[in-house]
């Protein structure tokens, strides 16, 4: 069954502390070669029936009232099957 992701990161021009505290353990781990690190929050919602134009609607409605801060966040809608892949819709 598809279900429906919902990417939420911060906008660029917005600081990152949780993304800059990565980036700083990473070399003290031994991970070398990352420049930068951006965290965001992932939502996977599994709708009832099909997934269509409306419902894809309904999640943007869903995403820039609740799930995302528009001031500072961005946001990705899209669909993946239950392997992970992305659907192309």
């Amino acid at each position: 069954m598809p279900r429906v992701v919902v990417d939420v990161m911060p906008k660029p021009e917005i600081l990152d502390p949780q993304g800059k505290a990565v980036q700083g353990a990473l070399p003290r781990l031994g991970f070398t070669g990352v420049s930068d690190v951006r965290q965001g929050k992932r939502f996977e919602l599994t709708v009832d029936g099909e997934v269509t134009d409306a419902v894809l609607e309904q999640v943007h409605q869903m995403a820039e009232t609740l799930l995302s801060n528009p001031v500072i966040e961005n946001f990705t809608v899209r669909i993946e099957d239950a392997a992970g892949a992305e659907v192309l819709a």
